[in-house]
């Protein structure tokens, strides 16, 4: 499954991508679906996300959320930084989302990115 939105305001893109990983935490918790990688190409993000460093900006909250949701719902999950070279079928996808009126779920493997995911099996 995968699933595209886009946020209805502008925001510093750490605060977007903080918010990125809030809202796919927040999406898999309440289908209570765990033993999840989380991949984000953001080392920011990812690097806030493993500290146990306090950040009373508005990114730090967001993280600090993102903690707390993941401890309560995720037992046998884990948050992780991946390059953007490795990460192609995301960018590909968030592109595809840019042009989207509405959020969308898809349950099968969208033509944006089909072959994305055919050529990293072979």
């Amino acid at each position: 499954m995968a699933k595209t939105m886009i946020f209805p305001c502008h925001v510093q893109v750490d605060i977007g991508e903080a918010l990125g990983l809030h809202t796919t935490l927040q999406w898999l918790s309440d289908m209570r679906i765990d033993n999840v990688d989380f991949e984000t190409d953001s080392k920011v993000t990812a690097d806030a996300f493993l500290s146990t460093r306090n950040d009373p900006s508005d990114f730090g909250c967001i993280i600090s959320s993102c903690r707390s949701l993941f401890r309560s719902s995720f037992s046998n999950s884990r948050v992780e930084f991946v390059r953007r070279q490795a990460n192609m079928v995301a960018h590909a996808f968030a592109r595809e989302a840019m042009s989207l009126a509405s959020p969308a779920v898809h349950f099968e493997i969208p033509t944006c990115i089909a072959t994305l995911i055919i050529n990293e099996m072979l």
